[in-house]
């Protein structure tokens, strides 16, 4: 009970910036603006990193997020068609 609280507010404030960070590079893939998702990408792999590394996200999650945002942001970069 003492250290339910302050750690539930610590991996509330932890999930909020990684799913924030999740939304700006999905935005920018969905604009199609390949230059800023490339800039967004490591930022948000790092903090999927740092989620995980606190336990506020499972490992498999992170790596499968991780995979699938990697994999829309270099589809952007391909070549259509």
């Amino acid at each position: 009970m003492r250290q339910n609280l302050p750690r539930r507010t610590r991996n509330r404030s932890t999930l909020a910036q990684l799913k924030t960070q999740v939304k700006k590079l999905g935005a920018a893939v969905a604009s199609g603006d390949a230059e800023q998702a490339r800039q967004l990408l490591p930022v948000t792999v790092g903090e999927l990193d740092r989620a995980k590394k606190k336990g506020v996200v499972h490992a498999n999650a992170a790596a499968r997020t991780k995979s699938r945002l990697t994999r829309r942001v270099n589809a952007l970069e391909a070549p259509q068609g």
